[in-house]
């Protein structure tokens, strides 16, 4: 039941070249940092992510990225990142743009046991009927699109409406940050650091979660606790100089 692993290197030892990750955090709010430089220092590459973005150039994802570790994304939102966008358009990373709710829904949906589910986001454009540019070749071509989708109409309260079957993510690793976690891998997110990391850990086979307050089994309250230990596979506990390291994606300032 004891989950702690001492440092985060001995955590992603184990994560091969061509895995799957599924990362948390927001631009770079509530991201594992720490588990990203481990993994950097580590080695593995060919990777595939799933992300709501790669971070910047020099942070989150991004390192990972500038060190040509990332094969493929699976993202929402990228525009922060200008090596992102210069490796997409030569042909260097493949890319598969997601609604940011379908997104979320994909995690959730892998790590709920649930193979697809039919949305009516996307619907009459190319997330459904296909041909997002996925990856280019050297000369700008499209080398990869995105396949058609299969479409349904179901009755609604609004009557009759199409939707679009998505398929759930499933991931060989999650790697998110949690505010507060025990040893048995209950974890709490502050605010809006909450947003993509449940549902990343839920979908990843093996999960690890780097934790700013590691607390003892039942210092937290039941109902405090925003993912609960069962997805949760090895718990690595930051120093208060790791905890405290938190980068700002766009800087802004009153005059």
């Amino acid at each position: 039941m004891d989950k702690v692993v001492e440092s985060a290197a001995g955590a992603v030892a184990d994560i091969p070249s061509g895995a799957r990750l599924a990362v948390g955090g927001f631009g770079l709010c509530g991201i594992p940092s720490v588990l990203i430089d481990a993994l950097l220092a580590q080695g593995a590459d060919d990777l595939e992510a799933y992300s709501n973005n790669c971070g910047v150039d020099d942070w989150g994802l991004g390192r990972l990225l500038m060190a040509k570790r990332l094969r493929r994304m699976v993202a929402s939102y990228v525009g922060e990142n200008k090596e992102f966008a210069r490796q997409y358009l030569s042909g260097e990373l493949e890319v598969e743009l997601t609604p940011q709710g379908t997104l979320a829904e994909r995690m959730r949906a892998g790590g709920s046991g649930i193979a697809a589910f039919y949305t009516a986001t996307g619907v009459g454009t190319q997330v459904a009927e296909g041909g997002l540019p996925w990856r280019y070749d050297s000369e700008g071509n499209v080398a990869v699109a995105s396949p058609a989708k299969d479409t349904r109409t179901f009755e609604t309260h609004r009557g009759a409406q199409e939707f679009v079957l998505e398929e759930a993510l499933v991931a060989d690793f999650a790697l998110v940050r949690a505010w507060k976690g025990d040893r048995h891998g209950n974890l709490v997110f502050r605010q809006s650091s909450q947003n993509f990391n449940p549902l990343a850990a839920m979908c990843g086979r093996t999960t690890v979660a780097e934790v700013e307050q590691l607390v003892e089994p039942g210092d937290l309250d039941p109902a405090e606790v925003h993912l609960p230990g069962v997805y949760v596979h090895r718990v690595v506990p930051l120093t208060p100089e790791q905890a405290a390291d938190k980068r700002i994606e766009k800087r802004t300032v009153q005059a």
